[in-house]
């Protein structure tokens, strides 16, 4: 890579360690502008809602303080991203969906949600008593650190869809403002 090359990258600013999250971000930006080269930055900060998300509201909160937060923290930064999970809980059934939210230093805004998916009465009876829906699913699942693998969705899916898949189309989606400008004009 040549000294101008460098110059030339967008840098990305992920509010979040998660692996999962820093994969579907970076091959999310990479599939929506393939010309582009991208450097992705992380960062952890609080999201200012609960550990576990427990509406679509409140995970989009949480996804937005993140984005903005990513982009106050690193000024050179094209984009900041907030992903957050959440769940809600119909009348007795459970889904879980993530938010993802891209802020640029422009203030254009982009936002998307996964899909959304029902859980297993077993996983939401161990939310509904308080647990994260990782630690939920490594109880019922027999294994640990899930949600920085395959996530629920992948547990639940046989891993035919991975949280990682699930969260690059969001991504893409919350793209679309940013690939589309003119369409979205501020």
């Amino acid at each position: 890579m040549s000294f101008g090359e460098i110059f030339a990258m967008q840098q990305l600013i992920l509010a979040s360690q998660n692996p999962v999250k820093q994969q579907a971000t970076l091959t999310g930006f990479q599939q929506m502008f393939p010309a582009e080269q991208f450097q992705l930055s992380t960062i952890s900060v609080a999201s200012g809602v609960r550990a576990q998300p427990l509406s679509s509201a409140e995970t989009l909160r949480g996804a937005s303080a993140r984005a903005r937060q990513a982009v106050l923290a690193m000024p050179n930064a094209a984009y900041g991203v907030g992903i957050e999970g959440g769940i809600e809980d119909h009348a007795g059934t459970m889904t879980a969906f993530a938010w993802v939210v891209v802020l640029s230093q422009d203030q254009q805004l982009g936002q998307a949600c996964t899909g959304t998916f029902t859980l297993p009465e077993a996983v939401a009876a161990l939310v509904r008593q308080g647990k994260e829906l990782g630690a939920a699913d490594d109880i019922v699942f027999g294994r640990a650190n899930s949600k920085q693998e395959q996530g629920a969705v992948g547990l639940l899916t046989g891993g035919i869809i991975d949280r990682t898949q699930l969260y690059v189309q969001a991504v893409i989606l919350a793209l679309i403002p940013f690939k589309q400008r003119s369409l979205y004009a501020l």
